[in-house]
């Protein structure tokens, strides 16, 4: 494979791997990238999409002739429909989120974006997301910033940002808890 040295691994990667190469050779890896986000972007507003695509009740075919309604109505063909038929052939679909962070993580690479994982306690909204990201520009040195945002009500407020190996946590958990050891050290 052209890519081993591909940011991602595990069973989610191997497959976001052998799409990534697919889409490379066809210059259609944006185009499937902004299909992918569409997808999640409907898994993360549908409970009954999220259940049929997480659930192990659900056999392969009643989940194939279910996504196939899916991608018809929003439009979704080509080779990430394809892609979206074979996992769930495969009896991959459970993984399919994780695919495609692994899969935005490549194309992320091939451009030499920098990928920032972004972790929130609600949905940002497109004015906070895009200030979220001009900060990150300008600690990166200008380059462009792809960012991985996942919804985290355990955090309580704030926000942790993960770019690389750095990370800067400013969660109101993370506060509250250091708060709590003070005060045990306090006693």
């Amino acid at each position: 494979m052209a890519g081993e040295d591909h940011p991602v691994s595990g069973m989610a990667g191997r497959y976001a791997g052998a799409l990534f190469e697919l889409a490379l050779e066809e210059k259609a890896t944006d185009a499937v990238r902004k299909e992918l986000d569409q997808f999640d972007a409907l898994i993360a507003e549908s409970a009954d999409l999220n259940r049929l695509v997480r659930s192990p009740v659900f056999g392969a075919d009643e989940q194939l002739r279910a996504l196939s309604a899916i991608l018809a109505k929003a439009g979704i063909s080509g080779i990430t429909a394809n892609f979206l038929r074979v996992i769930t052939t495969n009896r991959r679909l459970f993984a399919v989120r994780d695919m495609i962070r692994a899969y935005r993580a490549l194309v992320a690479k091939n451009r030499g974006d920098v990928v920032a994982k972004v972790t929130v306690a609600e949905p940002l909204n497109d004015q906070n997301k895009e200030a979220l990201k001009g900060a990150l520009k300008s600690v990166t040195g200008g380059k462009d910033i792809d960012m991985d945002v996942t919804i985290d009500p355990a955090i309580i407020g704030g926000l942790i940002v993960k770019v690389g190996s750095r990370m800067v946590d400013t969660s109101l958990r993370t506060k509250l808890n250091s708060i709590k050891i003070a005060m045990k050290e306090a006693r």
